[in-house]
C-alpha cells in the first residue's frame, strides 16, 4: 500500500490532484520493484464519485482501512496526514513493514 497525504489541512482540488499525482508516482515505483501497489485513495475516488452526493467522509478512510488489512506493507510517504498516519497504525499493530522511502523497500521475489 502507498499511503500519504491527499487532503489533509482543506488542500484544494489543484492541491489535491499534485498530491494523489505524487502518490501515483510513488506507486509506480512499487510496482516497477515487482510489487502490486494499492492506494486507498484511487480506490475510493470512484466509490465517492458514484455516490453523486457528498460520501467523502462515509468512503474515503474506511474503504482504505479495510483495503490496509489486506496488504503486506505500507510506504508512507512524507507530509502530515491523519488518515496515512491510521493506515500506518493498521500496519504497525499488525507486525506489517512500514516503508518510508521507496529505496527501503526490496524487490519482490521472482515467481517460481
Amino acid at each position: 500500500m502507498v499511503a500519504g497525504p491527499y487532503s489533509s489541512g482543506g488542500a484544494d482540488a489543484a492541491r489535491r490532484a499534485v498530491r494523489l499525482a505524487a502518490l501515483n508516482r510513488a506507486a509506480l515505483a512499487v510496482f516497477r520493484l515487482g510489487h502490486v501497489p494499492i492506494l486507498g485513495v484511487n480506490m475510493a475516488l470512484p466509490v465517492i464519485a458514484a455516490a453523486e452526493g457528498d460520501a467523502y467522509g462515509e468512503v474515503m478512510m474506511p474503504l482504505s482501512l479495510a483495503l490496509a488489512e489486506r496488504c503486506d506493507a505500507i510506504l508512507r510517504l512524507p507530509g502530515t496526514s491523519e488518515g496515512a498516519d491510521a493506515e500506518v497504525a493498521r500496519f504497525a499493530a499488525a507486525g506489517k513493514p512500514v516503508f518510508r522511502a521507496v529505496e527501503d523497500i526490496p524487490p519482490a521475489a521472482a515467481p517460481a
